[in-house]
Parts: structure tokens; C-alpha cells; sequence
């Protein structure tokens, strides 16, 4: 929240908007995404919705495809947790298509404390470890 002074003695109000869990996605996939560009990675396809997977779709310079989950979290929630049930299912898709698994996994929270929002223009604590490579042997 700003305060800026009005005229008067009179202030008003400038109240930040909390980000939706859509917005945190984005913001998330934002920072994998330019992980992956200095990794070298080339762009196919890009799904920003909610519980779509992959989110991305890229090759490397051997023409390798690549399936990447980007899970965003609130801290302090683990980032590099998944489920691993539905990883297993993901893994044979992968497997069908000839591709490799990375997951991404972002954590995200308030530098004013754990149990405030994240707010739209505001800073903001991120945990990015980099991705994990997903061994795509089934289990």
C-alpha cells in the first residue's frame, strides 16, 4: 500500500492487487522460461493454463523434444516437491512421444511474511533451484 499526499491533509490510498493463482503461474513459468533460452533451448509450443501440461515443449540443438513442467508454489512450500503418482503418468506420455521430463519447480512468496499475498508491481522472495531433469524410466 502507498500513500501519496492529495492536497488538504488529505491522503489517498493506492492498494496493490493480490496476484490470482494464475498470475503466479505466469509469473513462475516467466522464470523458466528465460532458464531455458540461456540454456539454449528452442521454444515449440508454450501452455500457460492452469494444470495443462507440459508448459513447455522445446528442443536442444540435437533435435531432442523436451516436456517442461513448471509447478509454482507458496513459500514455504517446497518447490521441488511433485506428486510422483502423477509424475509416473506424465512420464509414459513422455515416453509415447519420444520426449525427455524437466520439472521446474518455483517458490514464490511475500518478503513481508508467509501469510501475506504476493501483490501485483511488488517485490517479491522466489526459491528457483533450476530444473530437474526427470528420469523417464518407468517405474
Amino acid at each position: 500500500m502507498m500513500l501519496n499526499w492529495f492536497s488538504n491533509n488529505l491522503y489517498f490510498c493506492i492498494m496493490s492487487k493480490p496476484l490470482t493463482k494464475q498470475e503466479l503461474h505466469n509469473l513462475a513459468m516467466n522464470h523458466v522460461g528465460k532458464d531455458l533460452e540461456k540454456r539454449g533451448f528452442e521454444f515449440v509450443a508454450i501452455n500457460s493454463k492452469l494444470k495443462k501440461h507440459p508448459q513447455f515443449v522445446c528442443i536442444d540443438k540435437n533435435s531432442q523434444y523436451f516436456f517442461v513442467i513448471v509447478k509454482a508454489v507458496i513459500l514455504p512450500d517446497n518447490p521441488n516437491n511433485y506428486d510422483i503418482v502423477w509424475m509416473e503418468t506424465f512420464k509414459k506420455h513422455a515416453t509415447d512421444k519420444d520426449a525427455k521430463v524437466l520439472y521446474a519447480g518455483v517458490g514464490l512468496g511475500n518478503p513481508d511474511g508467509e501469510d501475506l499475498p504476493i501483490y501485483l508491481n511488488e517485490e517479491y522472495l522466489i526459491e528457483y533451484n533450476g530444473i530437474q531433469v526427470i528420469e523417464t524410466n518407468l517405474n
